[in-house]
């Protein structure tokens, strides 16, 4: 029998939930009610959603074009600007829409199936990012079993189980918002279904819905800190080992542009969370959302690029044989 999901401004008492009517939609949080703003912001994020995924395409491209890219560190790195693409695909064009329309409007099943593919790859992400810095930490501190340990079939065991890992996250939320039996407003403070918005929603004072929120959250986000966390310990300490300068540069060097998107991710994530759970202000959490949602895919590209020598070679290479075809098209 199919529960009815209730919204009111206020959370009912199972009497008055009785006689309320059944959820359709919810109403997301606008980034801006002027109106004088509204075309200067789909440009906006038009121009980031475009410029992201071009960047991770190249990225793809030029890691799949190049066969001296074809090594554990790139599969991750093209594995996770997939991911990127993915990720921004869930929140922006549907903003970008909104923007367009002047619709806040979103259906309960648009809102749990956006909620659903941001977690999957977001937590994608996160996995990837893991699993990138086990790669960098092999690498360095074993380089002589690097080959024998970060084999084709490790790499895509670590793919596979960041897939798996990122449904059942996925799957546990879902299985809890189904669950909830009526909404205490139909107002999110976000400009998308973000899940910890989405579970304050509800009313009812459920157990699985405070694991979902505090276990479930710090159970992934803890196992890939501390493997991240773990990992750059122990690159640290070897390259401090390291006699000359020039080596400690050049192994550190291999790892700078992994670091820094950790950094950025996990930084907007974390105070994403915190402030889900002791901000009052929205506007706060929609501003760090908007960091790791759309800043920090569109910036990966250019840090990957720009701080490493094999992805400007691999990409310059790939401009050549572009303009090449382009010319041999002409003449033709």
């Amino acid at each position: 029998m199919t529960q009815q999901r209730i919204s009111l401004n206020k959370c009912p008492n199972n009497t008055e939930a009785q006689n309320l009517p059944v959820v359709s939609q919810f109403h997301l949080m606008s980034l801006s009610e002027n109106p004088e703003l509204q075309p200067i912001l789909f440009v906006l994020f038009l121009s980031f959603y475009m410029v992201t995924v071009l960047g991770n395409l190249l990225i793809i491209l030029a890691v799949s074009s190049d066969i001296r890219l074809h090594t554990p560190m790139y599969f991750f790195l093209s594995s996770l600007s997939w991911s990127d693409i993915c990720l921004i695909s869930t929140t922006v064009p549907r903003m970008i829409w909104d923007i367009r329309t002047q619709s806040r409007a979103i259906s309960y099943v648009g809102c749990l199936t956006q909620m659903s593919m941001f977690i999957i790859f977001a937590c994608m992400d996160s996995m990837l990012l893991t699993a990138m810095a086990y790669d960098r930490f092999v690498a360095i501190c074993n380089p002589l079993h690097y080959k024998i340990i970060m084999n084709p079939n490790l790499c895509a065991f670590l793919l596979l189980a960041s897939v798996l890992a990122s449904l059942v996250d996925s799957q546990v939320h879902n299985l809890i918002v189904l669950q909830f039996t009526y909404f205490g407003d139909m107002e999110i403070s976000n400009f998308f279904c973000e899940p910890s918005q989405l579970l304050n929603l509800n009313c009812s004072e459920m157990f699985t819905k405070n694991i979902v929120i505090h276990f479930i959250g710090v159970f992934f986000g803890l196992f890939s800190t501390s493997v991240i966390i773990s990992s750059y310990c122990k690159i640290i300490s070897s390259i401090l080992r390291i006699p000359s300068v020039d080596g400690k540069y050049k192994a550190f060097s291999t790892c700078g542009s992994h670091l820094s998107v950790v950094c950025l991710f996990y930084g907007t994530a974390v105070v994403v969370y915190i402030g889900s759970t002791a901000s009052s202000s929205p506007e706060n959490c929609a501003v760090a959302s908007l960091m790791y949602t759309v800043v920090t895919p569109m910036l990966n590209p250019f840090i990957y690029s720009l701080r490493n020598k094999d992805i400007k070679i691999a990409l310059w290479k790939l401009q050549r044989r572009a303009m090449y075809f382009h010319n041999t098209f002409h003449y033709f």
